[in-house]
């Protein structure tokens, strides 16, 4: 099976639809499929909930898809830092689902493992707990979360093999592992392919059978989200 696309496009035709639940991976601008999303872009999709832990920035990252109104609705964990974001929530223009940002890791990781909802201390007594469940469990109330499913995920990794056995590298492994096992189908952009068993299995962050669809790009911008230095 040749998990391999010669371009994002290519990778997200014929999976990718209107409607659709999407997973980014990321964490800010670490660790984000950069060529994926501008091929979302391209594509045309629209009325999208993305699941990610915020939405990049104005012009970068998910921002992009804010910018062409791709996006119905956001689940997240952070809107800082993106000016479109907040102007759309204000303006009852994009569906936001706020959640807290383990909570949001563990509905991930909960979908891929094909576990259905879990409970959580966190969020009991808060907005977060309007309309869902509350149980007790040994003298503590604990929340029902369901967990999350995309259509699509799209991850970033620095390196893969041919099956699609993915390595992050540092920060930028973040969300992408959680999101990469939740997809039904899953697109990894990567830095670095190589030819199957040079990886060690060891090293395998990822294993390939998460990974449905490999696109290379060698050369991602990599943008800083926020640059500080000291005086000289």
């Amino acid at each position: 099976m040749n998990k391999v696309y010669g371009s994002a496009a290519q990778a997200l035709q014929g999976v990718l639809k209107d409607g659709h639940m999407i997973g980014v991976g990321g964490f800010g601008l670490c660790g984000i499929p950069e060529a994926l999303i501008a091929a979302v872009r391209d594509l045309g999709v629209k009325n999208l909930t993305a699941i990610s832990n915020n939405a990049g920035v104005d012009g970068f990252g998910l921002g992009i898809l804010l910018g062409t109104r791709q996006i119905r609705k956001m689940i997240s964990s952070y809107v800082g830092e993106n000016k479109e974001f907040e102007r759309q929530y204000l303006a009852g223009e994009l569906e936001l689902e706020f959640t807290p940002q383990g909570t949001l890791a563990e509905k991930l990781r909960a979908g891929g493992a094909g576990i259905p909802a879990f409970f959580t201390k966190t969020g009991v007594g808060t907005l977060i707990a309007e309309g869902k469940e509350v149980r007790e469990f040994d003298g503590q109330k604990y929340l029902m979360e369901r967990a999350l499913v995309p259509d699509v995920s799209l991850v970033k990794a620095w390196k893969a093999d041919r099956s699609g056995n993915l390595v992050y590298r540092k920060t930028a492994r973040n969300f992408n592992p959680n999101v990469a096992m939740a997809g039904r189908i899953t697109v990894a952009e990567v830095e670095v392919l190589v030819e199957n068993g040079a990886i060690d299995p060891d090293h395998v962050h990822t294993p390939g059978i998460f990974v449905h669809r490999i696109v290379v790009n060698p050369t991602p911008e990599k943008r800083i989200e926020q640059r500080t230095t000291r005086p000289k």
